[in-house]
């Protein structure tokens, strides 16, 4: 194959050739299509860069180096392994938006120039819904809808900040950008919506848990690890970064622990553990970003065995609140030695994938002089293990016994766990071959004698602590509740400006029938009478409108113009 040709655009033939077919022909294109996309990686050297002229600007729509590489790596794993897990589903829907969504990813990070980025960001936020509302439940529907009203709000952004820079600059290159003017502002904005920026997160922890059980582990490998993608190579050395990061650990943790639903619980884990990706970016040495770029790989693996975990757990029983579970040890015993193999890697045990990246960043945090900082990413370690390490298979597997008696799920389903539990254990025991794929050499190795000890003293101390929280009864109880977070306000709001809007159109459509206007009122109170103002508003509100997106985007554009 040419080297030339982008890795992504197998995914977009693909997911155009799997409208045709069915059965095994269907499993066995999804199979390939990865694997192809890995070949194609396998022969480009480092420093391609494939150039176009579209209207008269160049663009770059494929370019490597070791940080793309790396993603794109990732990227092809961990669509194989999600495929291997949904080869039991009879969903051509979803198999496509799959192939969609994983290539859409990939062409973000190996493309060059902005506006390839923006097309890429665009196409996999609109693929990666139908993942979400591929379940067909009322709640996921809704969850669908407000997922997308964010990830349209980061296009936007990205967008407006595209064309200011353009205008500044006169150049589409995407490389360093930093927050020098207003257009870095915007980019960086885009960029931490989807990266789940606090205050900016609960798309994830409103969306994600509502997703099939499969389309879960795409979108927990995909859209954030594109967005740590975007502010690595945009915005290393970022100061502000460390402190978005340091917050971003500690905050989750706290919901996690309270969290009934244990797919919710994994939705603010996957923050905490994006926190530390974005520290180590903006604490912005080498082995920082190694660190950063590392753990956003290892992530994808072992967050990945956790929700395939999980989703066997709700395709196997149909339940996922932790106050429902409990025994399953008894009839799902592989799915539950799987799933401790991921908590042991995402709580950074020593011989497991998780010790050898996080430990990168915090040991870039002491060299920076970060005292406190690495103190906050120290107290985040314990944290991960309680609700992570230590509550998904306590809940899930052990604690009370739910009397419920299944088995274990499709070989399929075993199988992609069993890879992704394979790779955890194997970069946790050889490291060097993680760290010869970073963007910058390592002279770093983990398994000192002081670091490990340090490590194990930490993860007995928290175990301990879950013991005595446990059997003294202060550990928060598993209930059914709904906790607030911040998307309370905007849930809370928004009605209430759409009632405040249909009054105003009321009144509108009653000056309306008056004076001069009253033929044009005439025109849209037909409209009105067969809709309603307050039922036209609501489909507004309900599926996002794109005329309110179009007048956005204007508005957007015009201040981008006479910027």
């Amino acid at each position: 194959m040419s080297a030339s040709l982008p890795p992504f655009a197998i995914f977009f033939a693909g997911a155009l050739l799997l409208v045709l077919l069915h059965g095994r022909l269907q499993k066995t294109l999804l199979l390939l299509v990865p694997l192809l996309s890995v070949a194609l990686l396998l022969g480009v050297p480092e420093g391609l860069v494939v150039k176009v002229q579209l209207l008269g600007y160049e663009l770059v729509p494929y370019r490597t180096d070791r940080l793309s590489l790396l993603f794109a790596y990732v990227f092809n794993l961990a669509a194989f392994i999600g495929i291997v897990f949904s080869l039991h589903v009879q969903d051509r829907i979803q198999h496509v938006a799959t192939l969609v969504y994983a290539g859409s990813a990939l062409g973000a990070v190996l493309a060059g120039d902005l506006i390839s980025v923006f097309v890429y960001w665009e196409l996999a936020a609109v693929s990666s819904v139908f993942l979400i509302w591929a379940r067909r439940s009322p709640r996921a529907v809704a969850a669908g809808w407000r997922y997308l009203v964010f990830q349209f709000l980061s296009g936007l952004l990205l967008l407006a900040g595209i064309l200011m820079r353009f205008h500044e600059t006169g150049s589409l290159a995407f490389d360093y950008i930093g927050l020098d003017d207003v257009s870095g502002w915007l980019l960086f904005t885009a960029f931490g919506i989807k990266c789940a920026f606090p205050l900016l997160h609960n798309w994830l922890t409103d969306a994600y848990p509502e997703a099939t059980p499969s389309g879960t582990v795409f979108l927990s490998a995909f859209t954030t690890k594109a967005a740590v993608y975007m502010l690595a190579r945009g915005f290393p050395g970022t100061e502000i970064l460390i402190y978005i990061g340091a917050i971003m650990t500690c905050f989750p943790i706290f919901y996690a622990v309270i969290e009934n639903d244990l797919r919710r619980v994994l939705a603010y884990s996957m923050i905490n553990q994006l926190g530390f990706m974005v520290c180590g970016i903006g604490i912005g040495t080498s082995l920082a970003i190694n660190g950063a770029v590392a753990h956003a790989f290892n992530d994808v693996l072992f967050k990945g065995l956790l929700f395939m975990s999980m989703g066997a757990v709700l395709h196997m029983t149909g339940k996922i609140r932790a106050t429902d579970l409990g025994g399953l040890y008894k009839s799902m015993p592989v799915t539950t030695g799987l799933c401790i193999i991921g908590a042991c890697s995402i709580s950074a045990f020593p011989l497991f994938s998780g010790f050898v990246s996080k430990s990168l960043v915090m040991a870039a945090a002491l060299q920076e002089g970060h005292h406190w900082v690495w103190l906050v990413l120290l107290f985040a370690s314990a944290g991960v293990f309680h609700h992570a390490g230590i509550k998904i298979p306590f809940f899930a597997f052990f604690a009370q016994d739910s009397g419920i008696r299944t088995t274990e799920p499709p070989l399929n389903m075993l199988l992609a766990m069993a890879l992704a539990a394979v790779l955890c254990v194997t970069i946790g025991l050889w490291p060097a071959m993680l760290y010869n794929l970073l963007p910058f050499p390592v002279d770093y190795s983990p398994y000192t004698v002081t670091h490990v000890l340090a490590q194990l003293q930490l993860l007995f101390f928290s175990a301990l602590a879950f013991t005595w929280l446990k059997l003294s009864g202060l550990y928060p109880p598993e209930i059914r509740s709904v906790n607030i977070d911040v998307e309370w306000f905007y849930r809370w709001l928004g009605p209430r400006a759409v009632a405040r809007m249909t009054r105003a159109l009321d009144r509108w459509q009653v000056y309306t029938r008056i004076g001069f206007l009253r033929h044009l009122g005439t025109l849209f109170g037909t409209l009105f009478l067969y809709h309603g103002p307050q039922g036209i508003l609501a489909r507004t509100w309900a599926t996002g409108s794109m005329v309110l997106w179009v007048v956005i985007l204007l508005g957007l554009y015009l201040v981008a113009y006479y910027y």
